[in-house]
């Protein structure tokens, strides 16, 4: 579905990195977008960049009650983009705890499944749900055992979802590294040290900025005939 004037995006966890550059990009489509994202400050902030055409609210991602009233609120949509997330930290099998677990899989799976389920009975007919993986589905490493766990139950999830809510188109988008808030964990020396580091390893010779990933989101919204699949963005991460 061709993305216009008369489309209307629906994003969580849009004021920010990855989400904040769809959210960008989709309105500079000619979208209406409404963002959604459980800090006050960070709705407004994100709404003070962002254009007329977009609107914002507060949502907890992690409750049922309130994601349910943020899709009333949100009215009849044509797509629907999860990047919600916490950031990212690498957790070795020695330090690992099921309270960690627990936390790592809750919103990144356990509510984007929830998000869906809430935002299906909103969308019009022959539209888009687009969730959020990572090249750690496919390639693993010391530390990120949760990250490749998450990232791959989201490509079965997409798979099978795709089957079960037909005609609604749904998929993955899979970034590799991106220069994004889900390292703010880190110090910036560490920061920018990974980075570079990372970039040059890769066949591009760089990690992605957040519009490289966005541009995938809104091709996935735009393709009528792609469903149940995994884009991959990641400079070749894959292949080196």
């Amino acid at each position: 579905m061709t993305i216009t004037s008369n489309t209307r995006v629906v994003l969580l966890g849009a004021t920010s990195g990855i989400g904040l550059a769809i959210a960008h990009a989709a309105a500079a489509a000619g979208a209406s977008v409404t963002i959604g994202s459980r800090n006050p400050a960070s709705v407004e902030r994100a709404l003070a960049e962002l254009p007329d055409t977009v609107s914002g609210h507060v949502v907890d991602a992690t409750s049922g009650a309130s994601l349910a009233a943020f899709f009333d609120g949100a009215g009849s949509f044509d797509h629907f983009a999860y990047t919600a997330a916490d950031p990212l930290a690498g957790l070795t099998l020695a330090d690992y705890t099921v309270e960690a677990a627990r936390s790592f899989f809750d919103l990144r799976l356990v509510h984007a499944l929830d998000a869906v389920r809430l935002a299906v009975p909103h969308l019009r007919d022959h539209v888009s749900v687009t969730l959020t993986s990572g090249t750690a589905a496919f390639k693993g490493g010391p530390g990120w055992t949760l990250g490749a766990a998450a990232s791959g139950a989201t490509v079965s999830a997409v798979r099978s979802l795709a089957v079960e809510l037909a005609p609604v188109r749904v998929n993955a988008v899979a970034p590799g590294v991106v220069r994004s808030p889900l390292w703010s964990g880190m110090s910036e020396q560490d920061r920018e040290e990974m980075y570079r580091a990372t970039g040059a390893t890769l066949p591009l010779g760089r990690v992605a900025a957040v519009d490289d990933v966005a541009k995938v989101y809104l091709a996935l919204m735009d393709q009528d005939y792609v469903t149940g699949t995994v884009s991959v963005v990641d400079g070749g991460t894959l292949v080196a």
